[in-house]
């Protein structure tokens, strides 16, 4: 019997992001588009329209490859900025006309469960318990366990809510580098003392598009290689020297790193500031970055 072709679209803060999967086993696409879902959703509680329309427009460009593929089941979810949004409903009903099924939105603690999911299905159990983080644009979710998900916490922290709310000077002051750290160790307080099972954690498994551009820049690489960055050891001592690279340049000159993307020069410094406090609070001096996430653990989810 041929396995069922599955599709999943996760509509992130930053990204809109699709997988088209034959039975979660073999992967037929993975698409990625920054559409900037949540621009402005901290200042003004509402998802603006021209972002609505971007990231329709991308929904647009996914139903056709889907259709190519046959897909038989999608599953779409929206996470952080419609969390947020007043004005969800109005981008869900649009969403739902172009991609024919419902958006859900998925709370943050089952956002933490998915991408552990999706994280961990071809990790060894013996380097559990593992600590998954992603680090997404509006939230960023800390999941941990090893053969299963144990427990799960959403934060609101993400490198656009990071970036649009202290990062202003260009190169970023050390005033605003330093709030962004300060807030997300409050965060992570939190996490030790609702979820104290992160500290037992062995392998620290990195996960979004700050983590992978993080990969690629300390590689150097000159265009994206699924190859060379899912699975990659991203030590801690490289992850300090990427974010301070990448933080005391001027947007004009962080552009010109290889394997940093146009869509997320701008954002790039805050989310490093979230993954570097992470590594310190924790101490762990390596993050294992995977490419397989939440997009994974919603096909495998389609297979229940």
């Amino acid at each position: 019997m041929t396995a069922p072709v599955l599709a999943a679209i996760d509509c992130g803060t930053n990204s809109t992001r699709l997988l088209v999967s034959r039975g979660g086993a073999e992967t037929l696409d993975r698409l990625m588009s920054i559409t900037r879902l949540g621009e402005g959703v901290d200042r003004t509680g509402r998802l603006a329209p021209e972002a609505i329309e971007r990231t329709l427009d991308c929904l647009r460009r996914y139903r056709e490859v889907m259709d190519r593929h046959d897909v038989e089941a999608v599953r779409i979810t929206a996470t952080s900025a419609a969390r947020d949004a007043a004005n969800r409903d109005e981008f869900f009903a649009a969403g739902e006309a172009v991609v024919g099924s419902r958006l859900e939105l998925l709370s943050g603690p089952a956002e933490g469960r998915l991408s552990f999911r999706g994280a961990t299905a071809e990790l060894d159990p013996a380097r559990g318990p593992f600590l998954v983080v992603d680090l997404g644009g509006g939230s960023t979710e800390l999941s941990v366990g090893t053969a299963f998900c144990e427990a799960a916490m959403s934060l609101d922290v993400g490198c656009v809510r990071l970036t649009e709310k202290y990062l202003h000077g260009d190169p970023p002051l050390p005033e605003e580098l330093h709030a962004c750290l300060s807030v997300t160790g409050a965060h992570l307080d939190d996490v030790d003392r609702e979820m104290p099972e992160a500290r037992r954690a062995r392998t620290l498994v990195g996960l979004a598009g700050t983590v992978s551009t993080a990969a690629a820049v300390e590689q150097g690489l000159l265009a994206y290689d699924r190859g060379k960055i899912h699975h990659f050891d991203l030590t801690k001592a490289a992850a300090e020297e990427v974010f301070r690279t990448l933080a005391t340049e001027a947007r004009a000159d962080r552009a010109a790193n290889p394997g940093l993307e146009p869509g997320r020069v701008d954002v790039i410094v805050g989310g490093m500031a979230i993954l570097v406090k992470i590594m310190r609070h924790f101490g762990f001096e390596s993050c294992l970055v995977s490419e397989s996430d939440i997009l994974d653990g919603m096909v495998l989810s389609l297979l229940d």
